[in-house]
């Protein structure tokens, strides 16, 4: 299908030219041009000029890198001081709080300690005691960045095994600690990608996945049990799929260890399986439950036998059901679905279930007892999030934590009998989040749909259209964005402007049929709704196109990389982050096999054309000077491979008409969720914040 016909090396020319009104600050670096054609069908030749810099390890990019990472720096650290960016955001992010999360007989939080970058894990036996380290991330390696990222208590509360990756990778390894003596045991397994930790017994279940190369495809699932005290070699193989090595695995164990589900979704027809072990029956084993789904259910645990799953079925926006393994087929609705609000996240306890829902970022908690009487409902503010509700199954008192774009979280104690609320300690800022002001508003789209965004400023705003805003969205694989405390934007607002967040198609924000309106063959329908909220905030006065920044990460990165390729006129900085910018190429790459479904394929005509359209690497027009861009990547991303953005600023810088400055940061020794330790994500923050600042204040 794909056939390279023609490699024609056009002399490097690898020299820094100085560009533009503000020569004496901006500085590009000249790409050599190597010109490589990728065939279609027969018929389509697509030219890639920079399809070199895919090659990371060769000596040519990683020179090409460092200069561009060189002038980057040189730039960003004038704009950083000029606007203070740094010693704002370094102080808005100086918060005081904790955030347990109870695991079994203990409490457990991630904490940075001795002005130590990385977080460490500490617990706690109960929240009246001080806490202790358990995991030193430098005792794993002083060399390599070492990120906690997850962990699982056993049953008995007796063992933890915690997973950690170096330098931002995807690929995780797996230690196990005793809680009581907290010294490690010998057990420690490497190879793990997109795993959780599942305990069973004396053993837990995880997964691995095969890849060549550093971001060669990801493919071939395996689940795999791992008895503690022996070695890796001798785990248990539990479920594989060799003849379809894209089929995607997820796994649970129940609270009482009764049983362990299998859901199987093949990705290359989007039907979903789902199988479990009855430990209970006299012979156990995997055996089916439900076959050849066409929409989600999750399985979250167990009740007196019969299995506690939330689906999508008839439900767009989410509803619990209760599946009974002897009539599968057959399910019993648990409390209620919403026309205007989403099922976000259900926690089944002894005998309440807690839910919380979510409309336009508005979220909402129900608690409910098995037969689906509503037992209490509590509203939280507009542009928040609430998430924890960790603890056994059979605990009355749980632990929940607030937060917002603005505000830290706060973390409360709740009684799911008496549904008394608690402060568990006061979660302390050095400003005053009292004067940010939270608004919900509805625009139109290309299309008439109307489209949910929540707007953040000072109170006392006057729409003038000279206020700076930001625009950002995500938009992509049913993902619902949930607001979380960034002392990023707390600095921007105090600067006088707005921060805006649109919840545009792709997302899951207003359900199944709210993502796939956005998805696949009405992708396009994101980038529409993306540049209308830019066109509403700009009618409506809220800003100008003068003072309009746009930014997103991963496929929110695509997004904002799309509309500043599709509409330069609205925007006068972007900052795409992470973002997936050749969609020709994408599926050739890690795990970008996996997203045909959100993107489209080049192995499918229709959908060729379709990628081809609003690719923006393939749609740079030469003769536009589009807006000032810095593209942000990280050396270490095998979801989304950085020299996406590599050859999306080659591309741009290379030519005449661009005087605006376009920059790339790439992150060192860190992967897709950007930097890793606690200065550097600082550093980050006030690298993109000062460049947004400083191209707005330009003349």
């Amino acid at each position: 299908m794909i056939s390279k016909i023609l490699r024609l090396i056009l002399p490097a020319i690898l020299m820094v030219c100085r560009i533009g009104a503000q020569g004496q600050e901006y500085q590009h670096i000249v790409a050599k041009e190597e010109v490589a054609v990728d065939t279609f069908f027969s018929k389509y030749l697509i030219t890639d000029k920079y399809q070199w810099l895919e090659n990371v390890d060769s000596a040519e990019t990683k020179e090409w890198v460092a200069q561009q990472n060189q002038s980057s720096e040189k730039y960003l650290s004038k704009a950083v001081r000029k606007t203070d960016m740094f010693g704002l955001i370094d102080k808005y992010a100086f918060t005081l709080f904790d955030n347990p999360q109870k695991m079994g007989d203990y409490y457990f939080t991630y904490a940075h300690y001795n002005n130590y970058n990385v977080p460490a894990l500490f617990y706690q036996s109960s929240l009246e005691r001080e806490s202790e380290m358990l995991v030193d991330p430098t005792d794993i390696s002083k060399k390599d960045v070492i990120m906690l990222n997850d962990y699982a208590v056993s049953k008995d509360s007796r063992l933890l095994a915690y997973q950690f990756s170096r330098n931002g990778s995807d690929w995780n390894e797996v230690k196990v600690i005793s809680l009581k003596t907290r010294k490690h045991r010998e057990d420690h397994l490497t190879g793990l990608k997109f795993s959780h930790i599942s305990w069973k017994g004396d053993g837990f279940f995880y997964t691995t996945f095969s890849q060549e190369g550093k971001f060669g495809e990801t493919h071939g699932q395996r689940v795999f049990y791992h008895k503690i005290g022996t070695e890796q070699r001798q785990d248990s193989l539990v479920f594989e799929r060799k003849n379809d090595p894209s089929v995607e695995f997820k796994y649970l164990t129940t609270s009482d260890e009764r049983f362990f589900v299998l859901k199987e979704f093949k990705k290359k027809n989007g039907m979903i399986n789902i199988y479990y072990t009855d430990y209970h029956s006299e012979h156990p084993g995997i055996v089916p439950l439900i076959t050849n789904l066409t929409y989600n259910a999750d399985i979250l645990d167990s009740h007196e036998g019969k299995f506690i799953a939330t689906t999508f079925k008839e439900a767009n926006n989410g509803r619990i059901v209760e599946i009974d393994p002897a009539n599968p087929y057959k399910w019993r609705a648990i409390g209620y679905e919403f026309n205007d609000a989403l099922l976000l996240k259900t926690i089944p306890f002894t005998d309440r279930i807690v839910a919380v829902y979510q409309a336009n970022q508005h979220p909402f908690i129900m608690v409910y007892d098995y037969s689906g009487t509503v037992l209490y409902k509590y509203q939280l503010p507009v542009a928040s999030s609430v998430g924890g509700f960790s603890g056994n199954s059979t605990d009355e008192e749980l632990l929940f934590d607030f937060t917002s774009y603005t505000i830290p979280p706060v973390v409360y104690k709740f009684n799911i009998r008496t549904f008394k609320q608690e402060l568990t300690q006061k979660t302390t800022v050095n400003f005053d989040f009292n004067t940010i002001e939270y608004k919900e508003e509805e625009y139109m789209s290309k299309d008439s749909v109307m489209v949910p965004m929540i707007l953040v400023y000072e109170k006392g705003m006057i729409r003038d259209g000279n206020n700076p805003a930001i625009l950002e969205a995500y938009g992509g694989f049913n993902v619902v964005v949930s607001p979380h405390f960034d002392p990023g934007i707390v600095s921007f607002i105090k600067h006088g402007g707005i921060y805006a967040f649109a919840n545009i198609r792709g997302g899951g924000d207003k359900g199944v049929a709210w993502a796939r309106a956005g998805r696949g063959e009405n992708k396009q329908n994101s980038f529409d709704d993306f540049i209308a909220a830019a066109e509403f905030l700009i009618a409506q006065k809220y800003t100008s196109r003068d003072k309009l920044a746009a930014t997103g990460a991963s496929n929110g990165g695509l997004v904002v990389a799309v509309a500043a390729i599709q509409r330069p006129d609205l925007f006068k900085a972007v900052v795409p982050v992470v973002a997936p910018t050749d969609m020709i190429r994408f599926e050739k790459f890690t795990v970008g096999h996996w997203h045909t479904g959100e993107y489209g394929t080049v192995n499918d005509s229709a959908s060729f054309a379709r990628l081809l359209h609003y690719s923006p690497y393939h749609n740079i027009r030469e003769e536009i000077n589009y807006p000032a861009m810095l593209l942000v990547t990280s050396e270490n991303d095998d979801r989304v491979p950085p020299f996406h953005s590599y050859k999306f600023v080659a591309r741009l810088q290379n030519r005449e008409a661009q005087k605006n400055p376009v920059l790339l940061k790439i992150e060192l020794k860190s992967g897709h969720y950007g930097a890793s330790t606690f200065m550097s994500v600082i550093r980050e923050m006030a690298d993109v914040y000062g460049f947004i600042m400083n191209e707005i204040m330009k003349k």
